[in-house]
C-alpha cells in the first residue's frame, strides 16, 4: 500500500492532495545541494541552508511545519526550508532531481525497493556511523520499522511520522447482535463469514476497484503460512521464488474466501480510495474490513459518532493452522522516512536535523495529538492518555510486539513487478486466474 492510501486519511481528516509538479533545478530545488557555492550552501554566509521535500497534507503537514520552525528557532547555524508536493508528482520530481544530481538535502520516502535503487546509485547518505555514535538516537525507534531502510546492515533513513500496520476493523454492533467474537484463526474467520452471510450481512468489505486492498490478504497469508523468508526470496531474486508452496496455498485460500461470498457483491467496483469500503462498516452493511491503520481516520472523518459510541473494534490478522509464520508478524506501512542526499553540501547539518528535530519529544506529542502513532520506544503511557487510546494502544502494541513488519509489497517490489502483481491479484480474486498462473507470471518479473 503506497502513500496514496495514507494520503487519503491524515489525522482524522479526509485529505486530498492537490499541488502541481514543479520543475527541477529552479528556485524550488535543493538550496543546499545544487548550484550554490561554498561549503555552507549559501554564498558569503556561515549558515547551513537545507532543503527538505515532503508530501504531508492537512494536519500532518502542520506537524512537519511546526517541527521545522522549532528547529530553525533553536539553531543559529542551520536553517531548514520545507517544501511540500503531491504524492505522485513528488516521486517523479525526486527521480528527475536525483538523475540531474540536484536533489534536496533531505527527502521523504517509504524505504524498500525505491530507496534501494537510490542507494545502489550512490545517492543516499549512509547514516549507520552517526546512529551508532549516538545510541539514544538509534534506540529511539521501534526495531520493527527499520527494515525498509536497512540494506546490507547499513541504515539509510529514519522514521519521520506514524506507523500504519494493516489489521481487521470490525463492527461491534453486528458482532454483538449475532453473538460473534473476533476470530483468532483462519478457520474461525471462515465460520464467521458463513454466519454473517446467512444473516444477510456482508462479511468483509473490500475495495477491489483500486486493487491495492487485495494485496493485504496476499501479504498476510503468505507470511502466516511460510514466514517472511518466502517473500524475502522474491526480493533476493531467487529463481521461481513465486512458485513457493506458500504462495500457491495463500492464493488458493484467497479464492476460496472470495468464492464463499466473503465480500460484497460487485466488490471489484467498490473504491477504497473514495472511502466506499469504509462506508459499508459504519453504515452497518459489513461486519469486517481489512485495512491499514489509516482506516480509523477515514471512519472518524465520515461518522465520528460511530467511533464515539464505541462501535468500531480491531483485531489482528488471524493465524493459519499448520503455518510456520509467527502470528504476531504484521504487514503495512511501517512509516515514512527521511533520508539525506550524498549530494548535500551540509550532510552533518542534515544529520543534526534528523537527530534533534525528527520524532523528538515534542514532535512525538504533536503526532499523538492528531491521532497518529509514532514508531518510538516508550510512549505507552502517552498513548493510554490520548484521545482514542484504545485504537492508538492497539496499533502501537501490534508494531512493538511484531517480530517482522513487512513493508507493503507494492513498495518493496520494483514498480513494474508491483503493478503486475496488483493486476494478477485482481484477476485471482475474480477467479479469472489460477494460483499457479499467478506464480508463473510473477516469476518472469523476478530481478526486474
Amino acid at each position: 500500500m503506497n502513500t496514496l492510501k495514507k494520503a487519503l486519511v491524515a489525522g482524522g481528516c479526509l485529505v486530498v492532495t492537490a499541488s502541481v509538479l514543479a520543475g527541477c533545478g529552479n528556485s524550488n530545488g535543493a538550496s543546499g545541494s545544487g548550484n550554490n557555492t561554498g561549503s555552507t550552501g549559501q554564498t558569503g554566509s556561515s549558515k547551513a541552508s537545507l532543503t527538505l521535500w515532503d508530501i504531508q497534507t492537512g494536519t500532518q503537514q502542520q506537524v512537519i511545519k511546526d517541527m521545522v520552525n522549532r528547529f530553525n528557532q533553536s539553531q543559529s547555524s542551520i536553517t531548514v526550508n520545507a517544501q511540500f508536493f503531491e504524492n505522485d508528482p513528488f516521486k517523479q520530481k525526486l527521480q528527475i532531481a536525483m538523475g540531474a544530481h540536484n536533489p534536496p538535502d533531505i527527502w521523504t520516502g517509504w524505504g524498500g525497493g525505491v530507496l534501494k535503487s537510490y542507494v545502489d546509485a550512490g545517492d543516499v547518505y549512509d547514516l549507520t556511523s552517526a546512529l551508532n555514535a549516538d545510541p539514544s538516537w538509534k534506540n529511539r525507534f521501534l526495531p520493527s520499522v527499520m527494515k525498509p531502510v536497512t540494506f546490507n546492515g547499513k541504515i539509510y533513513g529514519v522514521p519521520n511520522d506514524n506507523v500504519q500496520p494493516v489489521f481487521f476493523f470490525y463492527n461491534k454492533q453486528l458482532f454483538k447482535q449475532y453473538n460473534v467474537t473476533p476470530p483468532t484463526t483462519w478457520a474461525q474467520l471462515l465460520s464467521d463469514v458463513q454466519l454473517f452471510k446467512s444473516k444477510g450481512v456482508t462479511p468483509i468489505s473490500l475495495g477491489g476497484k483500486d486493487k491495492w486492498p487485495d494485496l493485504m490478504y496476499e501479504e498476510y497469508l503468505v507470511d502466516r503460512i511460510g514466514g517472511p523468508q518466502v517473500f524475502d526470496n522474491v526480493l533476493a531474486g531467487k529463481a521461481n521464488a513465486w512458485s513457493d508452496p506458500a504462495f500457491i496455498k495463500a492464493n488458493t485460500m484467497i479464492q476460496q474466501l472470495a468464492q464463499a461470498g466473503a465480500f460484497e457483491p460487485g466488490f471489484s467496483s467498490v473504491s477504497s480510495n473514495q472511502g466506499e469500503d469504509a462506508a459499508l462498516i459504519y453504515t452497518n452493511k459489513a461486519a469486517m474490513w481489512l485495512m491499514g491503520a489509516w482506516g480509523f481516520g477515514n471512519v472518524l472523518s465520515n461518522d465520528k459518532a460511530f467511533i464515539a459510541q464505541g462501535n468500531l473494534g480491531f483485531f489482528p490478522f488471524p493465524s493459519v493452522a499448520g503455518g510456520t509464520g509467527n502470528p504476531q508478524d504484521i504487514a503495512g506501512n511501517p512509516s515514512n522516512y527521511y533520508s539525506i542526499s550524498t549530494a548535500s553540501k551540509n550532510p552533518q547539518a542534515a544529520v543534526t536535523f534528523l537527530k534533534d528535530a525528527v520524532l523528538n519529544d515534542q514532535n512525538v506529542q504533536d503526532w499523538i495529538n492528531i491521532g497518529d502513532v509514532p514508531p518510538v520506544q516508550g510512549i505507552d503511557t502517552k498513548l493510554k492518555n490520548a484521545t482514542y487510546s484504545d485504537y492508538m494502544t492497539f496499533t502501537y502494541d501490534l508494531v512493538k510486539n511484531a517480530p517482522n513488519f513487512q513493508a507493503s509489497w507494492d513498495q518493496a517490489l520494483s514498480p513494474a513487478a508491483a503493478q503486475e502483481l496488483l493486476t494478477d491479484l485482481s484477476k485471482l480474486f475474480l477467479n479469472q486466474m489460477t494460483p499457479q498462473q499467478l506464480s508463473a507470471d510473477m516469476n518472469t518479473y523476478i530481478g526486474k
